[in-house]
C-alpha cells in the first residue's frame, strides 16, 4: 500500500510539472491533482492494457510512437471524469504524457523493487 501511495505521489509530481510547464494542462487545486494521480494509476492499470492490445498493430506500424497517443488518451480520460482537471488538446496531452512518463521513470529508478 505504501508503494502505491509513493507511486501516486510521483505521478502527482509529474502531473504538477506538466501543469507548471504547459499551458494546456490545468488543475483547479491540489486535491484535484492528487485525485488525478490516483485515477491515472488506476486507469493505467485497468484500461491501458486493453487499449494497448487493441491498438497493437498501429503501435507496431508506427514503431511504438502511437504509445504516446495511448498515454495521452489515458490522461485525457482522467480529465474527462475529474472536474478539476483540464487538458486542452491532443498536443497538450502528449506533452503531459511525456513529462509524466519521464518523472515516473526517474521515480521508479530511485525506488528499488524489493523483488
Amino acid at each position: 500500500m505504501a508503494r502505491f501511495i509513493l507511486r501516486a505521489l510521483i505521478a502527482a509530481l509529474g502531473l504538477w510539472l506538466s501543469d507548471a510547464l504547459l499551458g494546456g494542462i490545468w488543475f483547479s487545486d491540489w486535491v484535484s491533482l492528487l485525485v488525478a494521480a490516483v485515477l491515472l494509476g488506476l486507469v493505467n492499470a485497468v484500461v491501458r492494457p486493453i487499449v494497448f492490445w487493441l491498438t497493437l498493430p498501429l503501435t507496431i506500424i508506427t514503431l511504438g510512437l502511437f504509445l504516446l497517443v495511448v498515454n495521452a488518451a489515458m490522461i485525457g480520460l482522467v480529465a474527462l471524469v475529474l472536474p478539476g482537471f483540464t487538458v486542452a488538446g491532443l498536443g497538450s496531452g502528449v506533452a503531459a504524457a511525456v513529462i509524466t512518463g519521464l518523472v515516473s521513470w526517474l521515480g521508479s529508478a530511485l525506488i528499488k523493487d524489493e523483488r
